[in-house]
């Protein structure tokens, strides 16, 4: 089923190869700058679900597809935002999960067979804010530290605002860590968790939720959600998907031109530029009969062929045959 979705215009203006080039020269000249090693390059942003919702919002199931889709919104409508960061040598810091609460303990979860190492937070919507970033960075801190291979670390993130509050910029001062901000709305070309990650766990849990309903359960609890999750998680969060993701992020191995080669968006500005409409409307060629007729010919030729774009050939390719038969009668006649 296919549901059409507005063109992001923002997102397009981030596919000017002037911006994507600009960023691999900051990352490059911070990984020179701080003697990065590969090893110390992170990478980490939040994606968020809707308890009980697949990623369109709608299944349809094969007996269902000729009637109306039903909504996969079974029970409650809670947020939950999930922190994820990954590593360039192919490994994920444990999740750090944000859900509706004030205060929340772990034996609620319990039943699901959450690893001990994942981190579960709360906030009145689910949300993060302030505190919740700069926790999730002491988190990251407490994961990252002794797999340090140099002295600094480089964390690779979005521009979110819980994500360069000032206590979040001390704190990554204190321990060394480099705040590396890519340009706004360029996350879907230069993120490895959007190039390799994100992706692959949203469908995956899609499906674990669509079986939740195919056996008739209509409630869904934090404890269904975390389930879900986790197997959606071991399922995609893979040493193969995160490589994958720095790879096609263009950072490891360092790489900026298989970003760039993929950029097919030609932004058209508020106020386009006049186009040069002589050479956009058809031409009908008519045989030289001068030598100033054929100069010109000649030169409005290589105009057309130097500026062909999207008109049609033919008028081209009748010009030509029409100053091959002038040539021709010009030297039957001088012969």
């Amino acid at each position: 089923m296919r549901f059409q979705r507005r063109y992001d215009y923002q997102r397009a203006r981030c596919k000017d190869p002037t911006i994507i080039r600009k960023w691999f020269e900051l990352v490059q000249n911070m990984i020179a700058k701080y003697g990065i090693h590969t090893d110390d390059i992170y990478n980490f942003d939040e994606t968020g679900f809707m308890m009980g919702m697949i990623s369109t919002g709608k299944v349809a199931t094969s007996a269902e597809r000729r009637g109306k889709p039903k909504s996969v919104q079974p029970g409650n409508r809670e947020w939950v935002t999930v922190i994820q960061a990954i590593n360039a040598k192919g490994w994920a810091i444990p999740p750090f999960i944000v859900v509706v609460g004030k205060h929340h303990l772990r034996n609620r979860y319990e039943g699901s067979s959450l690893p001990t190492d994942w981190a579960i937070a709360t906030t009145q919507n689910g949300w993060t804010d302030n505190e919740t970033g700069l926790n999730w960075l002491k988190h990251f801190h407490e994961h990252t530290n002794n797999q340090s291979v140099g002295t600094y670390r480089l964390l690779i993130l979005d521009g979110h605002e819980c994500h360069h509050s000032a206590d979040f910029e001390a704190y990554c001062k204190e321990k060394k860590i480099i705040p590396l901000r890519m340009p706004p709305h360029s996350s879907h070309l230069l993120q490895p968790l959007d190039v390799g990650c994100f992706g692959p766990l949203k469908k995956a849990y899609s499906r674990e939720i669509e079986h939740l309903m195919r056996r008739s359960i209509n409630h869904s609890t934090k404890t269904e959600f975390f389930r879900a999750f986790y197997a959606a998680f071991q399922a995609t969060i893979t040493e193969k998907n995160i490589k994958g993701g720095f790879r096609g992020a263009g950072l490891v191995l360092f790489d900026p031109e298989s970003v760039i080669s993929k950029l097919d968006v030609q932004l058209r500005t508020p106020t386009p530029a006049k186009e040069d409409t002589s050479q956009a409307r058809p031409w009908t060629p008519k045989t030289p009969r001068t030598i100033n007729e054929a100069d010109f010919h000649s030169e409005y030729l290589q105009r057309r062929i130097r500026g062909h774009k999207s008109s049609s050939p033919e008028s081209i390719i009748n010009a030509i045959t029409s100053n091959t038969k002038a040539l021709k009668e010009n030297m039957h006649e001088m012969g």
